[in-house]
């Protein structure tokens, strides 16, 4: 597995040498620069994954370093540091592409955090497998569930219908909506994936429907958006229960009416795209506390599929598991050819928070940890190994009918389930019921953090 590589560009040379010890202690390649120049030099001899500027430098400024690696190398993430809180600034950076602000002096865990994001966000496209080794190879599943999925999702395909997928994260809803556009009459068009929960606010409209020259600070030059950019095709909006009220309305108008006004424009454009979304929130909720509009909840719901978590179709386990490990044979270029009876067995009883995109993450793992052709329990995290998940059946207030039950009585996945709850408890009570904070920590999006909370009776505060 390769290590990925951060480039720091700050004249602070002590400041440096902290950011490297810490990025090194956390198995990252660190590489310094002190001037505009020397960083330009770097970013092509070193390649790196992500950027962290300082706003000041003495030869030009943080503003210009993320000009020329958004110029130059578009898939690099850049992350600005300042002493100097200025909040217009901070949005100045965002409009241009930064990835995030910080301001120093920096918390060691946030800048780990905003890095670790940072580089996930770059790697999506490529890590996210989506069920898929190719785009002819996938897998179904064999649960009543997963035929259930498959059947409707062959029935709207050759539809114009507009789909709300509904489910929780990791549950491979965008693999639903590019199946659904492959068996459309638009599979040899544009698919447009956006998710939606990680567009800045002051950015969605421009992300989504473009602008102009000058609309904006930063906005240099005429920038398609993505509804453009999917024209004849598909567009997937992920989490669209993130989208703010007035990106709603513009959205609105685009469905009805199929056209779109860029940002800072008069001008209307004329559009034909599909529109599927997916939530893993319920957004009738959502409607009726007044965050989503319910005539855009009509309109993108002419058609629901509800994608089941995996722990409710346990008769695909073994198939997507053995699928996965194929999978990470081909990536990590090993041989492991089964699973030990016990890993099966620990698999078929883990409540699985993060569905397929854990199930396959963990086997990735594992197969890199395996030291022989069978993955044994050893090679698993801790929180799935069972003598591990054994350890942790004391009762927990506040979990109904658990404190009545001895060890004897307390099964995997009941077991497994508090663990999760106690995880989050014990990180809320870590960051002062921060949510943000938390969500980051756990890998979790903000609204997923939530409705775990209200699924364990964790009190808001």
């Amino acid at each position: 597995m390769s290590i990925s590589k951060i480039l720091v560009v700050d004249d602070d040379v002590t400041f440096c040498l902290m950011l490297e010890t810490l990025f090194r202690k956390h198995d990252y390649e660190v590489a310094q620069s002190y001037t505009f120049a020397d960083g330009r030099k770097k970013l092509a001899d070193f390649k790196p994954e992500v950027v962290l500027t300082d706003l000041r430098l003495p030869d030009h400024d943080g503003l210009e370093v993320l000009q020329l690696v958004k110029r130059d190398y578009p898939e690099v993430p850049v992350v600005l540091m300042t002493s100097y809180g200025d909040i217009r600034t901070a949005v100045r950076a965002m409009k241009m592409g930064a990835f995030d602000y910080v301001t120093k002096p920096v918390n060691p865990d946030e800048i780990l955090s905003t890095v670790h994001r940072a580089i996930n966000s770059r790697n999506k496209a490529a890590s996210e497998v989506n069920m898929l080794v190719s785009d002819e190879s996938y897998i179904e599943g064999i649960s009543d569930a997963s035929v259930k999925i498959l059947e409707h999702t062959t029935l709207v395909a050759p539809t114009g219908m507009s789909v709300l997928i509904m489910g929780e994260s990791g549950t491979g809803k965008e693999f639903v909506a590019r199946r659904i556009h492959a068996l459309s009459q638009r599979s040899d068009k544009p698919f447009v994936a956006i998710d939606c929960g990680a567009l800045p606010r002051d950015l969605a409209g421009s992300e989504l429907f473009g602008h102009i020259k000058g609309a904006f600070t930063g906005a240099i030059a005429d920038k398609q958006g993505q509804f453009e950019v999917a024209n004849g095709g598909t567009i997937f909006l992920d989490e669209i229960g993130n989208l703010s009220y007035d990106i709603q309305i513009q959205l609105l108008r685009a469905i009805q009416e199929r056209k779109i006004r860029r940002v800072g424009s008069t001008l209307e454009i004329q559009v034909d795209v599909r529109i599927i979304t997916a939530t893993n929130e319920d957004l009738r909720q959502a409607v009726s506390r007044g965050d989503f509009r319910e005539d855009l909840y009509h309109r993108i719901n002419e058609f629901a599929i509800q994608v089941a978590p995996l722990r409710d179709r346990p008769e695909d386990m073994v198939q997507f598991a053995k699928y996965f490990l194929a999978q990470a044979n081909k990536e990590l270029q090993r041989e492991v050819k089964d699973f030990s009876p016990e890993v099966l067995q620990i698999f078929r009883n883990y409540s699985w928070p993060g569905n397929l995109r854990e199930l396959r993450n963990i086997i990735k793992r594992a197969v890199l940890l395996s030291k022989s052709t069978v993955i044994n329990a050893e090679a698993l995290p801790d929180e799935l190994a069972a003598d591990n998940i054994t350890r942790l059946v004391a009762p927990v207030t506040g979990d109904q009918g658990l404190a009545a039950k001895t060890d004897a009585d307390i099964d995997l996945r009941e077991t497994s389930r508090r663990s999760e709850r106690e995880l989050i408890i014990a990180t809320l009570e870590k960051v002062r019921f921060n949510k943000s904070k938390a969500a980051r920590i756990l890998n979790v999006d903000r609204k997923t953090l939530y409705n775990k909370m209200k699924q364990y009776g964790i009190p808001l505060q």
